[in-house]
């Protein structure tokens, strides 16, 4: 089974993540999220299969969430406006995110992934 692996190609965290899933025998496929986000319907899944408020998704530490407001705007803005917002600026998005089967993981935990993927390989 291959993942899709949504990642930055300048971002530490998913280097670091790369690196695991090479190390660990992961298959994947890689999207650039900056270039090529998931579309509105792949955040929807993949946020009920991480079972994470839509919240959790956006990159709180990203210069585009601070220049945009979205602290502020959040506050008033639908899930689907938000949905939106993530799948046309791809660098909103926390990252990485790991899609494998029925897993999806959000930010790079070395034991979070570890343990996430003995689950499904048991």
């Amino acid at each position: 089974m291959s993942a899709t692996f949504y990642a930055y190609p300048g971002c530490d965290s998913c280097r670091k993540a790369r690196r695991w899933l090479d190390e660990h025998g992961v298959a994947y496929s890689e999207r650039n999220i900056a270039t090529d986000p998931p579309s509105v319907a792949t955040l929807r899944e993949l946020q009920a299969r991480a079972g994470v408020p839509l919240r959790r998704l956006f990159n709180t530490s990203g210069q585009l969430y601070r220049s945009g407001e979205y602290a502020r705007r959040l506050a008033t803005m639908d899930d689907d406006a938000a949905r939106a917002e993530l799948a046309a600026h791809g660098m909103l998005i926390r990252r990485p995110l790991l899609l494998l089967g029925e897993l999806a993981l959000i930010g790079f935990h070395a034991d979070e992934y570890a343990a996430s993927l003995a689950a499904m390989r048991a």
